[in-house]
Formats: structure tokens, sequence, C-alpha cells
């Protein structure tokens, strides 16, 4: 039993030696990688530090158009009322028609309602003449 339990040991510390192993070599690895990745963004920031002058008179000089665009866009608008010819206004408007016609409910025809001819729910024609 003391040989078996010895065995059992030994087997726990060489798979914990093996996981061991594997996890450095794999943060090796990631060391390398965050090296190269160091390398490079020195090599960028070298390179900003290049242009950078450059870019902040661009920024300078978009400020400044961006400032002069609402009196651009002013004088722009100007210019094209002013060629645009203007179309002769009719004096009068005639009323909007419905595309349809007149319009027509159902309901008025289930209780003997004719639109146009002055009777009311319930009198006819003749009870107006008459009365």
């Amino acid at each position: 039993m003391v040989i078996l339990s010895v065995v059992v040991v030994a087997l726990l510390i060489a798979g914990l030696a093996l996981y061991l192993f594997i996890v450095g070599s794999q943060l090796n690895r990631i060391a390398t990688n965050l090296e190269e990745c160091a390398e490079t963004v020195r090599t960028i920031v070298g390179h900003a530090e290049a242009i950078e002058p450059g870019v902040e008179h661009i920024n300078r000089t978009g400020g400044v158009v961006a400032g002069a665009l609402p009196l651009l866009y002013g004088m722009a608008e100007g210019i094209v009322a002013g060629v645009t010819p203007q179309p002769a206004q009719p004096a009068e408007h005639p009323p909007a028609r419905p595309a349809s016609g007149r319009r027509r409910s159902r309901l008025h025809d289930a209780i003997g309602y004719q639109p146009g001819n002055g009777a009311t729910h319930g009198e006819s024609k003749a009870d107006l003449v008459a009365g």
C-alpha cells in the first residue's frame, strides 16, 4: 500500500511538472510577442513624432476653413438665389379636389340618405317640397 501511495504521489508530481513546463513555455512565447509589440509601438511613436507638426498645421487650417463655412454658405445661397429664375405665381390657386372624386358612405345608403337633396334622416325630398 505504501508503494502504491509513493507511485501516486510521484505521478502527481510528474503531472504538475508537465503542467508547469507547458505553462512556462506559453508564458515565454507571450513574453516574446510582447517584446515584438513594444518594438513596433516604439517605431510608430518615432514616425508620429516626425509628422506631428504637419498634423497640427493641418488641424489649424481645418479650423479656419470650418469657421469660414457659414459665411461661404450664406454667400453661395445669395448667388444661387440671384441667378435662379422665379416662375410667375398664379393669382389665385384653385381649391384642391380629391383624386378619387366624391366620397360615398355606405351608411348613408343603408338609411336612405341622399347627399345634396336637402333631406335629413327620416325625410324625403317629397316631404320637403310638400312641407
